[in-house]
């Protein structure tokens, strides 16, 4: 009679596990933060510029202001010459501070946005996911500045038409898509930040309407700072929106300007607001 047949040898279980199983069993290590925060704020980011593709309505109305601002104020004191300008047409000198206002005019009621996800419920889900506040605020930041350069886009499109000497060079046209994300980024983290105290969208829109004017009216967007009373030129010199009117002026129509000042007050002044409106964020999900 034929022997039985001999049993196989046996194999450690550890080895008998692919890498797929293995992985099951012992979780891998996490990625550092460095990796994980620009791709929360990246996704944050898309998340909001979803919306435009479901209503695009927002960008087309808010192109009629700036145009309104372009055809009508700046063809008529273009005209009557009343404002200094150094030589240059006012229009052309009108034209910068108008992108500045714009994109000022879109970030600045960006928290009723974060009010509304707040009553909706959808502000809660995010902050308990393991994506840290100042992603989430940063996306929102930058996701305002995007929508803000479209307007941009807009503004510089309306201004080539009637004559105004812009440049075309890219590397000035890159430092004018930055000076408009940071800017925006500002704006957008102080709406949020002023939503973290008033916590209504009631109160925001007054607020927002209250700050909304003296900001514009209180920079060089639509005259120079010499023109200006003495304490209007203080208030001025603290406006970041009059670094931004002041940068795109040195960008577009190559007038004097401190570009390395304006970059600098932008930068700061987008990473101080992105860090108030972080650490109020949490008084809205209460």
């Amino acid at each position: 009679m034929s022997e039985a047949p001999a049993a196989p040898p046996a194999v450690s279980a550890e080895r008998a596990h692919p890498d797929g199983i293995d992985l099951l069993l012992r979780p891998p290590a996490p990625r550092s933060g460095r990796r994980v925060l620009p791709a929360r704020v990246v996704a944050m980011c898309a998340v909001e510029l979803q919306k435009l593709r479901h209503d695009r309505t927002e960008l087309y109305t808010r192109a009629v202001q700036p145009a309104l601002w372009l055809l009508i104020f700046g063809q008529t004191f273009t005209r009557i010459k009343a404002i200094p300008t150094g030589g240059i047409p006012y229009v052309d000198y009108l034209a910068p501070g108008i992108i500045a206002q714009s994109a000022m005019f879109i970030a600045i009621f960006y928290g009723i946005q974060i009010i509304w996800e707040r009553d909706a419920g959808v502000l809660n889900k995010l902050l308990v996911t393991p994506t840290p506040r100042s992603a989430l605020i940063t996306g929102k930041a930058f996701a305002a500045g995007v929508k803000a350069l479209i307007q941009a886009v807009v503004v510089i499109v309306i201004a080539a038409l009637l004559g105004v000497a812009l440049t075309w060079n890219p590397l000035k046209l890159l430092g004018v898509a930055v000076v408009v994300v940071l800017g925006s980024a500002f704006f957008a983290c102080l709406s949020m930040t002023i939503a973290g105290i008033v916590l209504s969208r009631d109160r925001l829109m007054g607020f927002g309407q209250a700050i909304t004017m003296p900001l514009f009216f209180g920079s060089n967007a639509l005259y120079p700072l010499s023109v200006m009373p003495g304490w209007l030129q203080a208030v001025s010199k603290a406006n970041p929106l009059s670094y931004q009117v002041d940068a795109l002026r040195g960008l577009l129509i190559g007038s004097p300007a401190h570009l390395a000042l304006d970059f600098a007050v932008l930068l700061v002044a987008a990473a101080l607001g992105i860090t108030a409106a972080s650490s109020l964020l949490g008084r809205l999900a209460r």
